[in-house]
């Protein structure tokens, strides 16, 4: 839980570097809520809206934290922008 509250507190850090643990444990805990509140989503509405508010609170640390980690691997952070491209996306990544 500590790495993902610190991906958190960094939510508006672009520049840096994020280690291989931080980058994976933060994505394994944001998809096991998302997983978790979806599912909770099939009986009732109100869980429904609390994943999409989930989904978006966790949508800014989430590119900040793949920014940091292409920097951690020698890339640029804007490579992540080529993951909206179909087709070339996929082929260039």
């Amino acid at each position: 839980m500590n790495w993902f509250m610190q991906v958190m507190r960094k939510y508006n850090d672009f520049s840096g570097r994020a280690r291989r643990k931080e980058y994976w444990m933060f994505s394994l805990i944001a998809g096991l809520g998302t997983f978790v509140l979806s599912m909770m989503g099939q009986f009732s509405i109100v869980f429904s809206i609390i994943t999409l508010v989930y989904s978006l609170v966790i949508l800014w640390p989430s590119i900040g934290v793949g920014v940091r980690r292409l920097h951690d691997t020698g890339r640029s952070g804007w490579m992540l922008l080529l993951a909206l491209i179909p087709v070339l996306g996929a082929l260039l990544d």
